[in-house]
């Protein structure tokens, strides 16, 4: 059995490796793989909780994909059996481009658009963000890996909520439908919007139903999004409109 295999298989048994200087206990691997699933868990609960797709499962299986990846690159030294082990050169660098490229196209499958609205970028950016933290974890770079874990939960949960609070614009989509000779005029429309401080961003007309109905169709905005339930309140109790739309955008 050749020499330098023989003081590995040692090593092992003691559960340390020593490895051209290099000191590290064979456990090592498996408590950076359950502290990866310990924090895609985590993560992937909050996108569980707000029922998206990409849940609890596919954030736990991307933070542990991650994290094999760059164990195999960081533990590779385990399977040289070799005397000069400065003549190995590894650069985790590239395993660790070769895992976002792969990830850029699971982020892309959880992107949903709908007519003039688009959903799932940040789940998007939550997986992005889960396979950053197991390469990190899958380098053993703990204290970095817990503070990344942190920053995400709290840009997720407690900056979700303080959106919630800032007066920001809340786009919508609202379409209305009226029949021919009976339908309102765009200046009707913007007055009712205007009552409950809600602007026309852009408009446009659509004729249909063999030129029976003509339709509104408009993005809006308001910095509050109790009132688009006033304005769609409001439709219901109009009897010229015969249909309407109301869809707030966002993620």
């Amino acid at each position: 059995m050749n020499s330098s295999l023989f003081y590995t298989l040692k090593g092992i048994v003691k559960n340390r490796v020593d490895w051209g200087g290099r000191v590290e206990f064979i456990g090592e691997p498996f408590v950076r793989l359950l502290t990866a699933l310990l924090i895609g868990g985590v993560i992937g609960m909050d996108r569980a909780y707000r029922g998206r797709a990409a849940g609890f499962r596919t954030h736990i299986l991307v933070c542990l994909a991650s994290c094999v990846s760059m164990l195999l690159m960081d533990f590779q030294w385990l399977t040289e059996a070799t005397e000069n082990p400065d003549v190995i050169r590894m650069d985790p660098a590239r395993m660790a481009q070769g895992i976002m490229t792969g990830i850029g196209f699971l982020g892309a499958g959880v992107i949903m658009q709908d007519r003039s609205s688009v959903r799932g970028l940040t789940t998007a950016a939550s997986i992005w963000i889960t396979a950053s933290i197991g390469i990190v974890v899958g380098t053993g770079y703990y204290e970095l890996a817990v503070i990344a874990t942190l920053l995400t939960l709290i840009t997720l949960a407690i900056f979700n909520k303080l959106v919630d609070v800032l007066p920001i614009r809340r786009y919508a989509f609202l379409m209305m439908k009226f029949n021919r000779g009976e339908h309102w005029v765009e200046q009707n429309i913007r007055e009712l919007l205007s009552e409950h401080e809600i602007v026309v961003s852009s408009l446009t007309y659509k004729l249909s139903d063999m030129g029976q109905s003509l339709a509104y169709q408009m993005t809006v905005r308001t910095t509050d999004l109790k009132r688009y339930k006033a304005v769609a309140e409001a439709l219901l109790d109009t009897p010229a409109v015969i249909e309407f739309n109301l869809r707030p955008l966002g993620d």
